[in-house]
């Protein structure tokens, strides 16, 4: 029987889970069509079991101090007991897959068998959809969002896996504040900023670039200053007591192309203008409930896995962490931009992703009451984490059938609240919240905030397409 000790990021992950926060990385993907299961079960068996052996390995803990868990080969392992099968109740709409995913995001994984769930659901709208759970201490979410979406095909027929493709304008989130610290860096590596079968970055910066990074010990002094002396994050209703329940919304379709010519009129990336409308509707949400700060705080992953070369077949946790301070105070839309895009590009050179994946490997040596408390106080240093992935602008298929939308979720640690995800795919931009019921009940009100928010800056900088429309 093969066993692996484990590594000190993944088992720090593995230690994570709590009743209130599950450490396990949610995704859907939706249909017009219904997905043929033997198909799908097919491409699983080929593509993700059989080419990642995680998927096939149970987690066995050790009971010698400082010494991680090991990964061994499950005996009984069955892919009839990873794949389930459910159905809507009707109407079968939006709402009801919802609330089906904020019951799944709630619910533990059996650690007696490979920590990982495909749900196939039948009767949402004419089609279907797929929900998939996998444990953050397997991979983080860029690798996973690779994982899941190297099941997909460019063409209905073929087995034709999709390339990434060259970037187009639209970087991710976190790609987008290192973008200067990769030149400063003189890396010559071209980011592939796409969600598909070769790769899925928020920040690409390759161990080359990263030691690069590492030997400037000014900076990482900096970096590793930062984070350890960041305060915690304002107190406003994002805060508190969390509990099971779990709540998940998401966005219409969004159209890229107007986010784009959004950026272009206010010379801002695309990045900041969805920032900036999500901090609008945080503003308005706060305000609705008498918790209006000055600012709040976000955690963006930063991936430190080069994209161009295959995932190993081990996966696990390659990234880091970077804040983002989300300026909710401020009233003026136009100032709201300016301050989002000023903060963005004043924390471009940071070294902070690097250092914060260190320090994870220092806490997952730890016992698990010392990395409970170290987990804590990082944890109340932000709100909520926000991931925003450029995803394929093909349209693409799973087992034949034409995949119509897709969202991943990061997991929450600690006491954070709140997870938001921006995925673009097909040149549409959805946004997908998963809260804590007791604290955030109602996270489609941000989301139709978001929507509100793109409203008005295309009023703000496009007003002559604003009245032609």
């Amino acid at each position: 029987m093969t066993r692996e000790q484990m590594s000190n990021a993944d088992a720090a992950w593995l230690h994570m889970d709590r009743p209130t926060n599950l450490m396990v990385i949610t995704s859907v993907m939706w249909f017009d069509e219904p997905i043929d299961r033997a198909a799908l079960t097919a491409v699983v068996r080929e593509r993700l079991a059989g080419r990642y052996e995680r998927f096939r390995q149970r987690i066995v803990e050790s009971h010698v101090p400082l010494r991680t868990p090991h990964w061994e080969d499950d005996p009984d392992f069955d892919l009839e007991r990873h794949v389930h099968h459910l159905a809507l109740p009707a109407p079968g709409g939006d709402a009801e897959l919802q609330e089906l995913v904020s019951d799944l995001m709630a619910t533990p994984l059996d650690r007696s068998k490979p920590l990982w769930d495909l749900y196939v659901v039948d009767g949402y709208r004419d089609g279907s959809a797929l929900v998939s759970r996998m444990h953050h201490c397997i991979a983080d979410g860029i690798a996973l969002a690779r994982v899941m979406l190297s099941l997909a095909d460019e063409q209905r027929d073929t087995g034709i896996a999709l390339a990434a493709p060259t970037g187009d304008g639209h970087r991710g989130l976190a790609q987008e504040l290192m973008h200067q610290a990769r030149a400063a860096a003189g890396s010559a590596t071209h980011a592939a900023g796409a969600l598909g079968h070769e790769g899925v970055e928020l920040v690409t910066s390759p161990r080359s670039e990263l030691a690069h990074l590492a030997s400037e010990a000014a900076r990482d002094a900096r970096a590793l200053t930062k984070i350890l002396l960041t305060p915690a994050d304002a107190e406003t209703v994002f805060k508190g007591r969390m509990g099971v329940p779990r709540r998940a919304a998401w966005s219409g379709e969004l159209d890229l192309d107007e986010v784009k010519a959004i950026g272009h009129a206010s010379g801002a990336t695309v990045n900041d203008v969805l920032v900036t409308a999500l901090t609008g509707s945080l503003r308005d949400y706060l305000r609705r409930r008498a918790s209006l700060v000055d600012t709040v705080r976000a955690f963006v992953p930063f991936n430190l896995r080069p994209l161009d070369q295959p995932l190993p077949s081990t996966l696990g946790n390659a990234f880091g962490l970077v804040f983002l301070t989300l300026p909710v105070g401020i009233a003026s839309t136009r100032e709201r931009l300016d301050s989002v895009k000023s903060e963005m590009d004043a924390i471009k050179r940071s070294a902070e992703g690097p250092v914060a994946f260190g320090i994870l490997g220092v806490m997952g040596l730890t016992p698990p009451e010392v990395e409970k408390i170290a987990i804590d106080v990082f944890a109340a240093k932000a709100s909520m984490v926000v991931t925003n992935v450029p995803g394929p602008r093909q349209p693409l298929y799973v087992a034949g059938t034409p995949l119509r939308g897709v969202l991943v979720w990061a997991p929450m640690s600690g006491s954070v609240a709140m997870s938001v995800s921006i995925l673009s795919y097909d040149g549409r931009v959805t946004v997908g919240l998963m809260s804590d019921a007791g604290l955030v009940p109602d996270p489609e009100r941000i989301v139709h905030g978001i929507e509100r928010e793109l409203r008005r800056l295309h009023r703000l900088y496009l007003p002559r397409e604003a009245v032609a429309a």
